[in-house]
């Protein structure tokens, strides 16, 4: 009898600790270029997106398993050029009508180890889900992470594709801005964060994607309570960049230092941030230009190429202070210069202003419905400048 109860009960858990949702976003970007002499003076586009995530929860079992599945759809519902958030045809000179993606996820979990194969979503300084257009980049790989030790936990693992945001296809991982024949047969990678006291948390990661790159990550991030409501969050942050194996992509020399101090009070934070790029190679990313948030200026300009030096200055506001809860306020200005463009030109600068104004319906029929606008200005001395709007309106439906 009791061989036939456990599976029941076990596919019970499966799914009475399930969860199913859909969030939705709605999104609209323009952007000018301002320059007399770009060839196009705006590009734009406005899509529908809908990202539906089915969660399992796991067997009841000592070796615990589930699975999770997801779909996602974009509708286009205007456009013009290629703004980067749309799949786009170079030949028929148009952006796609839709596109869709979708997948699964098996999970294991033994105590505090969980493996994942499958469909992710990483938040990790060597690959990062990339959220700022429409659909979410999404990558293939087999990912174990584990948590037996208070404090530390452990991340390794293989990523061998990925689909981005302007694209309905998994590709294989291969670094951005070489030909995307130049593929690798996969990112392997390692790490781990450590609670070194409830103030004090300190990172290491390596990843390897095989005969393009290979790359070291350090991070210590630091919380003071300064006293009479102050607090004063640093970050310090240092990548190191090289070539790995047959080097298919060509030469890789690239070191990074990122430094950013954050002053919190009450609903103020004032920030200020400085970051080095050493080496004579542009800091390495992955298909689709794949963001890297971890490098304290990530940004649209993302401030690093060769040699660069930037600084920045930001500020943000929560209005629920002043009676307002969900709205909040938050601007940033960074300034790069020392870009080393080759031997016999000029360097280059550039500066980017980012202003972002938001707001979540906090209660009532509407509640959760989320509004972001965000304005991005940017200047070269030498390439484009543009000044852009983004607008996204979100919306998260949970069905259980």
């Amino acid at each position: 009898m009791g061989c036939v109860i456990a599976p029941v009960a076990g596919h019970a858990d499966i799914v009475e600790d399930s969860h199913l949702k859909v969030d939705m976003k709605n999104f609209y970007l323009h952007r000018n270029f301002t320059n007399s002499s770009a060839p196009v003076s705006s590009v734009h586009s406005w899509s529908q997106g809908f990202d539906l995530q089915f969660t399992s929860g796991y067997s009841d079992t000592p070796l615990a398993f589930g699975i999770d599945a997801n779909a996602q759809y974009a509708l286009r519902l205007d456009a013009s050029g290629n703004d980067g958030s749309l799949p786009y045809s170079v030949t028929e000179q148009k952006a796609a009508d839709d596109y869709g993606r979708a997948g699964a996820t098996l999970k294991m979990r033994y105590s505090k180890t969980e493996l994942k194969i499958g469909d992710h979503r990483p938040q990790l300084p060597i690959a990062f889900n990339d959220t700022s257009r429409q659909l979410d980049t999404i990558y293939q790989g087999a990912v174990v992470e584990s948590k037996e030790i208070d404090g530390l936990s452990l991340t390794g693992g293989r990523f061998w594709s990925a689909v981005t945001r302007e694209s309905s296809n998994h590709e294989k991982l291969y670094k951005w801005g070489s030909r995307d024949d130049l593929d690798s047969k996969g990112l392997d990678f390692a790490g781990g964060t450590y609670n070194l006291m409830p103030n004090l948390q300190a990172s290491y990661f390596y990843g390897k994607l095989h005969d393009i790159y290979q790359q070291h990550y350090f991070g210590i991030m630091h919380m003071a309570d300064l006293g009479a409501g102050y607090k004063l969050k640093t970050d310090l942050r240092y990548f190191n960049n090289s070539e790995d194996g047959d080097a298919i992509a060509g030469n890789v020399d690239n070191r990074s230092y990122g430094a950013l101090f954050t002053l919190l009070k009450g609903s103020h934070m004032f920030g200020v941030g400085y970051q080095r790029m050493l080496g004579d190679s542009v800091f390495p990313t992955l298909n689709g230009y794949i963001p890297n948030p971890y490098l304290v200026h990530w940004s649209s300009l993302a401030f690093v190429r060769p040699d660069e030096k930037s600084w920045s200055v930001r500020y943000g506001y929560d209005f629920a202070a002043m009676g307002v809860p969900g709205l909040k306020f938050n601007t940033r200005y960074t300034k790069g210069s020392n870009w080393d463009r080759g031997p016999g030109l000029s360097d280059n600068s550039e500066s980017e202003r980012n202003i972002n104004l938001s707001y979540v319906v906090q209660d009532g029929p509407l509640k959760g419905l989320g509004f972001d606008l965000r304005n991005i200005n940017t200047k070269q001395k030498y390439g484009s400048d543009y000044d852009e709007y983004r607008l996204y309106t979100t919306y998260t439906w949970t069905f259980w």
